[in-house]
């Protein structure tokens, strides 16, 4: 069954929701037939594009890999960031980026960044017949004023303004809210408080979902991963294994075999000068 934003929606309290990340054709195809959305993040930035954050992220990138994505798909729901300053102004402004993601990225629902100071954009990104998540907790955004990649929520206030901020969205009209890096108590209370799916990322089990990274989940990503990633494969090690014994056979010549190459017949070709 193809996934909408709707029956994402419905399935709050009926089962848990799988959502990974992807970037392009190839990895949607594989993940085709096992999850229930795909988010094209501004992660690409970093673990596509090399940059040290998402906040250089462009439409145009979001949207060429969005659409990407999409040729990749056939039943997940597919949902797009929306990258640094593509919504922050104003809600004209939001709308109207919002509406190339679909548009153009092909694109089923967008995400975006914040609490109540975004709802205007919520609620005008709506009324266009578009469907938003919200992401509330660490928002890389928003990296240089938290001061850096922290978990959030800790305390009595901030407890509160996110929970605050949830209910704001919920009622704003997001059919789904994204915690990232909340501890797990406070993401279950706030997973109970909403009537929306909440899709966890490092905030505990209780949430009505989960989103990893593929590349996090996979091993692909070099350094330290972060205490919320459980690696379900060492692919990085495995690729790396598998150029060193490429470029071996390649320097031994051993590779082409023969059954690697394409004959022609010996008579033709001593006819040639």
């Amino acid at each position: 069954m193809k996934q909408t934003a709707v029956t994402f929606r419905q399935a709050k309290g009926q089962r848990k929701l799988a959502m990974l990340t992807a970037y392009d054709a190839t990895v949607a195809r594989l993940m085709d037939d096992h999850v229930d959305a795909v988010l094209v993040g501004d992660s690409l930035g970093m673990v596509m594009l090399g940059q040290p954050d998402t906040l250089s992220v462009t439409m145009d990138q979001m949207i060429h890999h969005s659409a990407a994505v999409s040729r990749g798909l056939t039943k997940p729901l597919l949902v797009c960031d929306m990258p640094f300053m593509s919504y922050h102004l104003s809600p004209q402004q939001a709308c109207t980026n919002a509406g190339r993601l679909v548009q153009e990225g092909r694109a089923q629902a967008v995400k975006l960044e914040g609490g109540r100071h975004f709802c205007p954009q919520v609620e005008a990104i709506v009324q266009a017949s578009i469907p938003v998540m919200g992401h509330l907790g660490l928002t890389p955004q928003s990296l240089h004023s938290m001061g850096g990649y922290k978990v959030q929520g800790r305390g009595r206030e901030a407890a509160q303004a996110l929970l605050d901020d949830a209910r704001a969205l919920e009622q704003a009209g997001v059919f789904a809210i994204v915690l990232e890096c909340v501890p797990a108590p406070l993401a279950a209370l706030v997973s109970r408080s909403v009537s929306v799916p909440t899709i966890g990322i490092g905030a505990g089990p209780d949430c009505d979902g989960q989103v990893l990274v593929w590349q996090d989940m996979l091993g692909m990503v070099d350094g330290l991963s972060p205490k919320f990633v459980k690696h379900y494969a060492e692919l990085g090690a495995a690729m790396r294994q598998a150029f060193q014994t490429y470029a071996d056979e390649v320097r031994a010549g051993t590779f082409p075999a023969t059954e690697h190459t394409y004959g022609m017949d010996e008579k033709d070709l001593e006819k040639l000068y």
